[in-house]
């Protein structure tokens, strides 16, 4: 590229996944002539200054996003987080403005900030949920969610578009109306052949409580496992530290080389049915078995999709027994995928010039999709 075009980077701190997906893009971009600017918060900006030192970031405001204690709250704490989005969202769509302005930014790639949107310059929205599964209220939060991606350009889905896919459902519905490409599956891991220095991996992500909740359950039942462990924490912190539990090595972090490293060495890996986790699974073809977290559809269906096509077995939290995990020998695990995609031809939205649009077709009135919200809510209480 004979000019330098800024592409800024966005991730969601919802847990570590929408940081680590983007990290294949950002190394994409860099590859091919982009000056790449990341903007996020908490642990996922973490992440990602120290998997880039030598790029430049900006922290954005924070979704706040917590989670219940008990499964079965999980979409009253999920409602009551709402006002708190909604003001993140505002607040990082007007830090936008100024963002644009100080770093000379020539386009947007946003993974599921929803306010992230501008006419100023050309944008992306990432997100595998074009279906956002929410039980009763999925059409619902479906309609919401399809509302914030049509004030993007474009919206990247890290899946493939042919009925052999890793989202199912979430990322395939049967109505589309703007306009999506889908990238292929999005992993930082590369498969190697490597000794086995332990029998299994544990890696824990996600909002609090749910991820220190499931930390004390394993740590409790894998004692009684015959085999030992590397038990991945997710908690990132300025140094890496190692402590050991009987047949249990736990450590609070790995960077992306090292976490490649121990996935690949190991015979199988417990952790959430998050998508990017599956991503990163299907890419190195182990085998898994699955804690969804208690009250999240997404990974509840996307475990038990895996369960029926005989690739993983899954339990529930409160459920889970070490002698469950001997239902592994039965599942084939994540089997050689189809060819990857090339995400550098996607980058040509960037290097197109700028349509204008009318800022009124793209105003954006959140109070009144909110009042939207509660009104269908009501509805189907009646």
């Amino acid at each position: 590229m004979n000019e330098t075009v800024n592409i800024l980077v966005a991730p969601l701190t919802w847990g570590l996944g929408h940081a680590t997906r983007c990290i294949p893009i950002i190394q994409a971009l860099q590859e091919d002539g982009y000056r790449v600017i990341i903007a996020s918060d908490g642990i996922a900006l973490e992440l990602l200054q120290k998997e880039f030192p030598q790029l430049q970031t900006v922290t954005l405001p924070s979704y706040d996003i917590e989670y219940s204690k008990k499964g079965q709250h999980f979409k009253r704490k999920m409602l009551s987080n709402i006002p708190k989005i909604v003001k993140a969202i505002r607040k990082e769509h007007k830090i936008l403005q100024s963002i644009l302005e100080d770093y000379s930014i020539d386009g947007v790639i946003s993974d599921n900030r929803l306010g992230l949107y501008t006419s100023k310059v050309p944008t992306v929205f990432i997100t595998h949920q074009l279906q956002v599964l929410s039980g009763k209220t999925t059409s619902i939060t479906t309609f919401l969610h399809k509302r914030f991606i049509k004030r993007f350009d474009e919206c990247w889905v890290p899946d493939y578009k042919e009925e052999i896919n890793l989202s199912g459902a979430l990322g395939h519905p049967k109505n589309i109306d703007h306009i999506v490409h889908y990238i292929g599956p999005l992993s930082r891991m590369e498969k190697e052949n490597l000794p086995s220095h332990y029998d299994a991996l544990v890696i824990l992500s996600g909002p609090e409580p749910q991820r220190s909740i499931l930390e004390t359950l394993l740590l409790t039942e894998l004692k009684k496992y015959h085999g030992d462990i590397l038990f991945v924490r997710g908690i990132i912190e300025e140094e890496e530290i190692r402590s050991k539990q009987k047949n249990i090595e736990i450590v609070n972090f790995l960077t992306s080389d090292k976490l490649a490293k121990a996935m690949n060495s190991v015979d199988f890996v417990i952790a959430r049915s998050g998508y990017t986790t599956i991503m990163d699974l299907a890419a190195l073809h182990k085998k898994a078995f699955f804690i969804p977290t208690p009250g999240q559809a997404e990974q509840e269906y996307l475990a038990k999709r895996l369960k029926d096509k005989g690739i993983a077995p899954y339990s529930k939290q409160d459920d889970f027994k070490v002698k469950d995990l001997a239902k592994l020998c039965v599942y084939k695990g994540f089997e050689e995928s189809q060819e990857t995609t090339e995400l550098k031809q996607f980058f040509s939205l960037f290097k197109r010039k700028r349509k204008l649009r009318s800022n009124t077709k793209f105003a954006f009135n959140i109070d009144l999709l909110i009042m939207r919200f509660n009104d269908m809510l009501d509805n189907r209480k009646a």
